[in-house]
């Protein structure tokens, strides 16, 4: 046998080792690898473990409805039977007055009191409120259908009378109005201003600081409820017509001058708000199934609610279903914050995982 070939019988052995420790290694470094950059089944699945709906606040008045998120970071809500809108922390649920001695609502449906003080929004960190069903030739009184202006815990001064507009700029479309003043639902601010929503007269309201107050568009029986604004889109919610049905419940949206509004997603009965929430999608709050037979401005039946998430393809994604009674919607970060007719608050987490 040639040398060279007994010095590689000699180093064979070694050499087979050497290999199986190198590639014991390199496994071992692989595994370590795809143990870092691979999430375990249980975190895979869901990384924020879902949706989780507690309780944040009980006691509010029956019939609260709107709300806004504030300039310290607290919530917001109106208590429109009582008079008052109330401050809520968003991590104890701490409930403290922040106005009251507003105009009382003095009308109730299906065992809901609805007016008074109805939404609620800020600019340059001074308080603005919605208030409506306070005054009509129906039920005449001497308070105002409009906006107030928060300046003090007891003070208020109104910056725009809209039931006085209604009653002189009556709707086009034709539909039944029972209310001349209108039902005001939502309120926006705009460019320096506001967007009010109407679901009886059904239309958009826009208003000025110095009162002012124009249609910005109108539309036939849809009941436009909730709004949102991103750039100069404005995105709605609606309620559709009685008895509310699924199909009829929509996300819409339409720029300041168009004279039509465009589908976004349907498919949830009885629409109430529209939001930006993580991720910067689009999330609806549905209050559920409208009671057969009832009267309109009566509420969804008990536990039917849903907060839904609007999808690319015009549908949405129920996310978290069975709220009792919702009425408004606010996201801070991940979670949301829902506001129902029977004086609750509930909180939302994980809406959506962060990307």
């Amino acid at each position: 046998m040639k040398k060279q070939n007994v010095l590689a019988l000699a180093l064979k052995p070694a050499m087979r080792a050497m290999e199986s420790v190198g590639i014991g290694i390199v496994l071992m470094l692989t595994a370590a690898v795809i143990a870092m950059i691979t999430p375990s089944a249980a975190s895979a699945s869901s990384p924020c473990g879902g949706p989780t709906a507690t309780r944040l606040v009980t006691g509010l008045v029956q019939g609260a409805k709107g709300s806004t998120i504030g300039p310290d970071g607290a919530l917001y809500v109106t208590e429109g039977a009582a008079g008052r809108i109330s401050r809520v922390d968003p991590l104890t649920g701490e409930k403290t007055t922040f106005a009251s001695g507003l105009p009382k609502a003095i009308l109730s449906i299906g065992g809901s009191s609805i007016g008074g003080a109805i939404d609620v929004a800020f600019i340059d960190n001074i308080a603005y409120l919605l208030v409506t069903l306070v005054s009509d030739p129906l039920f005449p009184s001497n308070d105002v259908d409009g906006i107030y202006r928060v300046d003090g815990p007891d003070s208020f001064t109104v910056v725009a009378d809209i039931g006085a507009f209604n009653l002189a700029n009556p709707p086009t479309i034709p539909f039944q109005v029972d209310v001349k003043t209108g039902l005001q639902f939502a309120l926006q601010t705009y460019r320096g201003g506001f967007l009010v929503t109407d679901g009886h007269l059904n239309r958009v309201l826009r208003v000025t600081l110095d009162g002012e107050v124009t249609v910005l568009i109108a539309f036939d029986n849809i009941v436009p409820t909730g709004l949102a604004v991103r750039g100069n889109t404005v995105y709605m919610a609606e309620a559709g017509p009685v008895p509310h049905l699924p199909e009829n419940g929509k996300v819409v949206s339409f720029e300041p001058k168009s004279p039509t509004a465009a589908v976004v997603a349907s498919g949830a009965p009885l629409l109430v708000d529209v939001e930006f929430g993580p991720g910067n999608s689009l999330y609806a709050l549905s209050q559920g199934i409208f009671p057969v037979g009832s009267p309109p401005a009566t509420p969804a039946l008990p536990n039917t609610g849903a907060l839904v998430k609007v999808n690319g393809d015009g549908t949405f994604t129920f996310i978290t279903d069975s709220l009792d009674q919702p009425t408004s919607l606010e996201f801070i970060g991940n979670t949301a914050y829902v506001v129902t007719l029977t004086g609750e608050i509930w909180k939302i987490d994980g809406v959506s995982c962060p990307h």
